[in-house]
C-alpha cells in the first residue's frame, strides 16, 4: 500500500555520476575527503563508464585534472587536454547507451583556481571569460560531449555558449545551465578531487546563501537565454531554492547533491551514528520531492543497483 502510494519514486535513469579523470595517473587514485571516490585514469574511466550505464543511469558528468595548470587554463581548450581526451574515451565505451556530459569552467585549469582570467588587478573578467568558455565549449563538443555543463557562473554565460555551438554546426549539443550555484561551504571535497589551486574564495561570482529570490532570478535568466537544464547547487541546503525554480522553469530542474554533502553522510555512517543506506536514500529522495527531475550524485551506481534489487523503497 505504501507503495502504491508513493509521491516520489526513484529511477535510475534520474541519476548522474560525476567522473574525476586525473592526467598521468595509471591506476585509479582514491580521494580521502571522499571514501568510495577516486580519480579515474584513462584506463579505468571506460569501465566506470560501461558501468553507469549499466546500471541505467542517465548520464556520467566528466571532471579534469590536468598535470599542469596556467593563468589562462590553456589545458581546458587543448584538444590533447585531459578533459578532452577523457571525452573522447567516455564516447567510445558509453556507445549511446548513456549521455556523456562535461564540466564546462576554468578552474581546475588555472593555476589560481578561479573560474574565469584574471584582469590585472587579480578580478575575473566576466567578458574575457566568456571568450574562454565559447572556445571550451567548441573543443568539448567536437570531442564528443552531449551536454555541457556551464559551472562558471558569468553574467551571459549561456547565451556565449549557445551562439558559439550554433555557429559552429553544434547545435544538437545541449546545455545545462549551473544557475542558481551558491558559495558554499560544502564544496570543500571536491576541491581535493580536483585538486584545486584556489586562492581566495569566489563570492563575487557565485551566489549569496543568504538570497532566496535571487536563485530563481538567475534561473529565469538563464532560461531567456536558451538554457536546455537549469540547476540548483548545492541540493541538501537550497531545497528551497529548488523548489522555487522547479515551480517556474519550463526545462527540466536538476541539482548537484555535492561532495560535501556525499562526505558527512559517509563519515557519520562510518561511526555508526545513522543507517547508511537509508540516510542516502532519504537525502536524495528529499532532492527529488523539492522538485528535481534529475540529481547528479556521487553515489548513483550504488543508488542504482539498490533501486533495481527493490532496496530503496
Amino acid at each position: 500500500m505504501r507503495r502504491l502510494v508513493s509521491e516520489t519514486r526513484l529511477h535510475a535513469a534520474d541519476l548522474v555520476l560525476p567522473i574525476f579523470v586525473r592526467e598521468g595517473a595509471s591506476s585509479p587514485v582514491p580521494i580521502a575527503s571522499m571514501p568510495g571516490v577516486v580519480q579515474h585514469s584513462l584506463e579505468s574511466l571506460p569501465q566506470a563508464v560501461s558501468d553507469a550505464a549499466d546500471a541505467g543511469l542517465g548520464g556520467v558528468m566528466l571532471f579534469g585534472v590536468p598535470e599542469v595548470r596556467d593563468a589562462r587554463g590553456s589545458g581546458a581548450t587543448d584538444p590533447n587536454g585531459i578533459l578532452n581526451v577523457a571525452t573522447r574515451v567516455a564516447a567510445e565505451a558509453a556507445a549511446g547507451r548513456i549521455v556523456v556530459q562535461t564540466d564546462l569552467c576554468l578552474d581546475e585549469f588555472t593555476d589560481h583556481g578561479h573560474c574565469g582570467v584574471l584582469d590585472p588587478l587579480g578580478r575575473v573578467d566576466n567578458d574575457a571569460t566568456l571568450e574562454r568558455y565559447r572556445e571550451m565549449a567548441l573543443v568539448q563538443a567536437a570531442s564528443g560531449s552531449e551536454l555541457l555543463g556551464l559551472s562558471g557562473m558569468m553574467d551571459g554565460q549561456v547565451a556565449a555558449v549557445r551562439e558559439a555551438l550554433d555557429e559552429s554546426g553544434f547545435t544538437g549539443t545541449a546545455i545545462l545551465a549551473y544557475s542558481a550555484k551558491y558559495a558554499s561551504a560544502f564544496y570543500g571535497p571536491f576541491r581535493d578531487a580536483v585538486e584545486s589551486t584556489l586562492e581566495g574564495d569566489r563570492r563575487s561570482y557565485q551566489l549569496d546563501p543568504g538570497n532566496r529570490r535571487e536563485g530563481l532570478r538567475e534561473a529565469l535568466i538563464d532560461l531567456e537565454e536558451g538554457a536546455d537544464i537549469v540547476m540548483v547547487k548545492p541540493a541538501g541546503s537550497y531545497l528551497d531554492v529548488l523548489s522555487d525554480v522547479a515551480a517556474a522553469s519550463d526545462v527540466p530542474v536538476w541539482a548537484y547533491q555535492v561532495s560535501g554533502e556525499y562526505a558527512m553522510i559517509e563519515a557519520a555512517a562510518a561511526h555508526g551514528w545513522i543507517d547508511r543506506r537509508r540516510a542516502v536514500i532519504e537525502s536524495v529522495r528529499g532532492i527529488r520531492r523539492a522538485g528535481a527531475d534529475a540529481v547528479l550524485t556521487y553515489w548513483a551506481v550504488e543508488l542504482a543497483e539498490w533501486i533495481r534489487n527493490g532496496d530503496a523503497a
